[in-house]
């Protein structure tokens, strides 16, 4: 673990430590077969984009956002996403397979290698690329527990981030699989609204929802709150009584909510919301006690902002026909 997560070798030959014999017996039993980086996209603000060819039907994106004091990989945990969230481009796209905990860390294992050579680092990771991470659970919890790791990449539970669309029996698993940090894709805060937006209400609705967020809250030994994601919709969900509706949801739970500006993807039918109203959503939230912070847009000029991400997807789902 150490030679492959510190020092970013993937050669069992070179593990020099190593007995000739085991290193036979390692390179006869497993392989360090990276995806092969289609293309790689350099936004304006400095964003990266990978797209990742898993096989000729199989391309997933992850994006990687630099800041002053911190590097985050967004990374994918589906190819698609079994979901179809309404503003979502990737959700658009269909569904057509989970990927391996070895195909998850691959994109740990390319993004650092590349980063390496411009002294950047990843200090966070969210899983919130393409796929719904808490369908693909036995994969994505084996990651975090690499993630956690100190012989793999020691990153402290709050700097790895779950982000889910509300499968409610999975949140209540999660608080005994791994501990990592927790985000709600939530977008209204009323069961029609959210039945519209984000399908999944319909089997699991909001009340299920803020139960199961209340008891990740309180299930760990550590203090823990949970992030909250609202895309702010032009004349859907961005209205002063809407805004105190969510903190009326809100105000009960110890909650952040991250403001996210919509953005746009072809054929869409929704708009972003200007900025003014923005504002004036996130000052009604931060005045009813809600921590608060509206997103800053990043990476949009290579599509690599959030909800833009697509790949390459052989639908198995047959979403694009029942869409069409």
């Amino acid at each position: 673990m150490q030679w492959v997560y510190h020092k970013d070798v993937i050669d069992f030959n070179e593990m020099s430590n190593l007995s000739a014999n085991l290193r036979d017996k390692l390179d006869s039993i497993a392989s360090f077969d990276l995806p092969l980086i289609k293309t790689q996209s350099m936004a304006s603000d400095g964003v990266i984009k990978w797209v990742l060819s898993l096989d000729e039907d199989s391309h997933i994106e992850m994006v990687y956002i630099p800041e002053n004091q911190r590097g985050t990989l967004c990374i994918s945990s589906q190819v698609g996403c079994a979901l179809d969230c309404s503003f979502c481009s990737t959700g658009k796209q269909g569904f057509n397979r989970n990927l391996s905990s070895a195909e998850i860390m691959s994109q740990l294992m390319i993004a650092k290698l590349h980063l390496n050579s411009t002294n950047q680092r990843i200090t966070n990771v969210v899983f919130m690329g393409m796929g719904e991470p808490l369908l693909n659970e036995k994969s994505v919890y084996e990651s975090c527990d690499l993630l956690l790791d100190d012989m793999a990449y020691g990153l402290s539970r709050r700097k790895v981030t779950i982000s889910t669309s509300g499968v409610v029996p999975a949140i209540y698993r999660m608080c005994d699989s791994t501990n990592v940090s927790l985000a709600i894709s939530l977008h209204a805060s009323d069961n029609d609204l959210r039945d519209e937006l984000v399908p999944i209400n319909q089997k699991y609705p909001i009340n299920e929802l803020m139960e199961a967020c209340h008891h990740f809250i309180n299930s760990g030994s550590q203090e823990r709150h949970v992030l909250f994601e609202y895309v702010m919709l032009d004349g859907v969900n961005d209205s002063e009584t809407q805004a105190k509706a969510l903190a009326k949801l809100l105000k009960n739970i110890s909650a952040k909510v991250n403001l996210i500006p919509f953005n746009p993807f072809p054929n869409t039918q929704y708009k972003t919301s200007n900025r003014s109203t923005i504002e004036k959503f996130q000052d009604i939230l931060y005045s009813s006690g809600i921590r608060t912070m509206t997103r800053r847009t990043r990476g949009d000029d290579v599509d690599a902002a959030c909800g833009q991400l697509v790949g390459k997807v052989k639908d198995k789902s047959k979403r694009s026909l029942r869409d069409a």
